[in-house]
């Protein structure tokens, strides 16, 4: 009858003991989730530009280039493409040959970068001048009419006086695209009857 009365009460306990190793084992899950929560995304171990670095002899974060590494579009063999210039001097001819298409595109980039400032013309009386902007020169005077190809090229390269740089925002192609144009602009002011097409002088007026 002892042995009757003991295996019911065993087998109630059995219930309770898994219970328990259910509970401990959600625990320890849970412990374990906990130290997984690291802020390492939140503060990242980076440096940030221009943070200085004690791993680095130079204490520089930023590391400098490979020697003889060249950056993708940045290699610029082509001195007088990227540079217009020749043996150090001004270009007095352009990389590529200009036809209908480069024009069409050098016209296009003036008007969006030039314009403003030089006008459509190139007379110097772009919006931002008549608005009080400091006034170029006017690219038909002799200076600039004699001024080699390279010479514009340069400025809106590096930059002149109070006109910024447009390197950032205008590739090399463009900017001899709008070298090629302003020839033209300049040309047309000083242009007589002659210099127009004999199969086109009867469009004249």
């Amino acid at each position: 009858m002892t042995k009757i009365n003991a295996e019911p009460a065993e087998i109630a306990e059995k219930p309770g003991s898994a219970c328990s190793a259910v509970s401990a084992l959600i625990v320890v899950v849970g412990l374990l989730g906990l130290s997984a929560c690291r802020q390492d995304m939140h503060d990242q171990p980076k440096y940030i530009p221009l943070r200085g670095s004690t791993f680095f002899a130079d204490g520089r974060s930023a590391r400098p280039p490979v020697a003889g590494t060249v950056a993708r579009d940045e290699l610029h063999e082509d001195t007088l493409l990227y540079t217009g210039k020749v043996d150090g001097a001004d270009a007095t001819r352009f990389p590529f040959a200009v036809d209908g298409t480069v024009m069409a595109r050098g016209r296009e980039r003036y008007d969006i970068y030039c314009s403003p400032c030089h006008g459509r013309t190139g007379a110097g009386d772009g919006m931002v001048v008549r608005r009080g902007y400091r006034p170029p020169p006017s690219l038909h005077v002799d200076r600039l009419r004699l001024a080699p190809a390279g010479h514009f090229f340069d400025v809106m390269t590096t930059g002149f006086g109070a006109m910024p740089d447009y390197a950032a925002q205008i590739r090399a192609e463009d900017r001899w695209a709008i070298v090629a144009y302003i020839r033209a602009l300049q040309l047309s002011e000083h242009a007589t009857a002659a210099d127009v097409p004999a199969d086109q002088r009867g469009t004249l007026q």
